[in-house]
């Protein structure tokens, strides 16, 4: 494709990490980065300021769900998803392919596309490779992603094939669609997938097919999706190597510490999920020595920090005492503070690591980081008294 906007900076010697650069639309982007996910045009519980404050330089925004609420008569009134949401920086959509998968009872895949009913109304839809791609360009995404069929665990080697034949046939059709948008002035770039279950002879003809169609960047879907961790870290590391260096890689739906560093480590330059907003939503929260539950009873007369090691805001100012006394009376707050932690704490978690991987010490940095955070995660336990 000739797109030259993403910029290797250094490989680390001591495994495939790497840090970089990616020029989008609306800005440079560092990598590695984990992207906060904004489905319905919002990142739950904190402000697009907020956000800019913790330094992040793109976010995800949901299209099956925009779609549907609020349209994209309205998004595109509005001049874009940018300044709908008013967030000047960069977005990425994904296509809407796993919001599909997810509604099994409601849909049906076809060659042609996926018709489904909507979870809000029960009304009827059917979304093309093309339909995808136009949504994905009202919304003026900076990054979008071909629409795709996903497979969960435990499926058969057969609707894996079928599903990959569907997804690879799609690819080539959005990326069609996509070059029609492009010449008529829209900049953000495509992304395609790769597929395959856990069968490592479809993700080598998947990654083929998806490296084949030379988009800008390329993305591995399904992963994370039932698996235990063993299965995720091997078939991560099987399916990164196969891609083209030169290009972007982005793993869908990560978000713990243990993934995003394993993610890391493979070459993977971008990552994703709601974990960090949902956890912080319910009460939990992300420290340097595991994760940790601020409902506990023992937390009610803890004037400590959640992390006596973050530099984020809530840590300088907030005592566990305080937060879980508005968890336990259900404050709005405590789902905001907890929030903008937890993304905090990932986004200094990425950093460190890319200062690691300048180093050539991204190895060790890993190992470090989590014995101490594993450890902690096993002494922490359950949700204990509330």
């Amino acid at each position: 494709m000739g797109e030259n906007f993403f910029t290797i900076h250094h490989g680390d010697s001591s495994c495939n990490a790497r840090t970089g650069l990616i020029d989008l639309p609306h800005g440079k982007v560092s990598t590695p980065v984990f992207m906060p996910v904004g489905t319905n045009g919002t990142v739950k519980a904190i402000t697009g300021d907020d956000l800019r404050e913790i330094g992040f330089e793109i976010i995800l925004s949901n299209t099956y769900h925009l779609y549907l609420r609020p349209g994209t008569g309205v998004i595109g009134a509005a001049g874009g998803l940018h300044e709908f949401m008013a967030w000047d920086k960069n977005i990425l959509t994904d296509s809407g392919g796993f919001q599909v998968f997810s509604l099994a009872p409601f849909r049906k895949i076809t060659p042609e596309g996926a018709a489904f009913h909507s979870h809000i109304d029960g009304s009827s839809h059917f979304l093309s490779p093309e339909k995808v791609v136009e949504i994905q360009s009202i919304l003026n995404s900076d990054i979008q992603m071909q629409l795709d069929v996903c497979t969960g665990w435990g499926a058969s080697y057969q609707d894996a094939v079928q599903a990959l034949d569907i997804t690879d046939n799609w690819l080539l059709r959005a990326k069609k669609a996509w070059l029609e948008k492009r010449d008529a002035g829209y900049r953000g770039k495509l992304f395609g997938i790769v597929q395959g279950n856990f069968f490592k002879d479809l993700r080598e003809r998947s990654a083929v097919s998806a490296a084949a169609a030379d988009t800008p960047g390329i993305a591995i879907g399904g992963l994370s999706v039932g698996e235990s961790p063993e299965v995720y870290s091997e078939f991560l590391a099987y399916t990164a190597g196969l891609l083209p260096k030169e290009k972007p890689r982005y793993v869908m739906g990560i978000g713990t510490p243990e993934y995003i560093l394993d993610a890391i480590e493979q070459g993977i330059d971008m990552f994703d999920c709601v974990l960090p907003t949902r956890t912080g939503r319910t009460g939990r929260v992300f420290t340097h020595k595991g994760h940790y539950s601020l409902k506990k009873a023992e937390n009610s007369r803890d004037f400590l920090p959640i992390d006596e090691e973050c530099g984020c805001k809530v840590c300088r100012s907030y005592s566990r005492a305080y937060l879980r006394h508005l968890f336990k009376t259900r404050e709005i707050l405590v789902s905001m503070l907890a929030t903008y932690h937890n993304l905090y704490f990932l986004h200094d978690l990425v950093e460190q690591a890319r200062s690691a991987i300048e180093a050539d010490r991204f190895s060790s940095f890993k190992k470090q980081f989590l014995s101490r955070y594993s450890a902690g995660a096993m002494i922490d336990g359950g949700e204990g008294a509330s």
